[in-house]
């Protein structure tokens, strides 16, 4: 099937129509990314810097890019000018690089706390304890150049789905519970980026604002 093809079966099956479209393009060529864009994608997701920096440089300039995988502190001054949005903060170290590098090019930089929901010890994001542990720290007040817009979580890669969905409901109180909170000035959790070509329609069971799909749109990675 083409993109074409694969992009309107998956808008059909969405159960929420409101829940953001996050094409992941990693690995995909620029002229994928384009045909995507010309369909209309306007959010497009990737998890290595370099190959991000590139495709930026070459792509329409109103794409939202979104940075979805492990970032490494180092990298973040790379992409600082013209990321969209981080997805996976999963430490207060990283969240303070992107303040500094945000506030070298005078930006604000929107980014989502990485939970850890799954059984998968290979998962990163913070735990519940350690998650009020940095509200309740003087220093998450002192990052004037982020912005916490949200929380981001992976389920389990398994074919349970109850225990998949278990674990978007949990990440879904977790915000509800946070939003019932005094929280800093620089949050303010209105997404919830859960669900990738997987379990996509799980994870819009409970609310997901953001779904990540690559594979349905785009076709198998090339890692050549």
């Amino acid at each position: 099937m083409s993109i074409k093809e694969n992009l309107h079966k998956i808008k059909n099956t969405f159960i929420n129509p409101n829940c953001k479209l996050i094409a992941v393009s990693k690995t995909h060529p620029s002229e994928s990314i384009q045909e995507a864009y010309d369909l209309g994608v306007r959010d497009f997701g990737e998890n290595k810097v370099q190959e991000l920096v590139e495709k930026a440089e070459k792509l329409p300039k109103d794409i939202r890019w979104h940075m979805i995988g492990h970032l490494q502190r180092n990298k973040v001054k790379y992409m600082a000018e013209f990321i969209y949005l981080v997805h996976g903060v999963d430490s207060l170290k990283l969240l303070k690089e992107i303040n500094k590098q945000a506030a070298k090019v005078s930006r604000t930089i929107n980014c989502l706390l990485q939970v850890h929901i799954a059984e998968e010890e290979s998962k990163f994001g913070f735990d519940e304890k350690e998650l009020f542990e940095l509200l309740e720290g003087k220093t998450i007040h002192e990052l004037q150049n982020v912005k916490v817009i949200g929380l981001m979580g992976m389920a389990t890669f398994t074919e349970n789905e109850e225990q998949v969905e278990k674990e978007f409901e949990g990440l879904k109180n977790l915000k509800n519970k946070l939003q019932q909170m005094d929280l800093p000035e620089n949050f303010d959790l209105q997404e919830l980026s859960m669900g990738m070509t997987g379990d996509y329609l799980l994870a819009q069971k409970q609310d997901s604002t953001m779904v990540r799909i690559g594979t349905a749109i785009f076709g198998e990675r090339d890692y050549n």
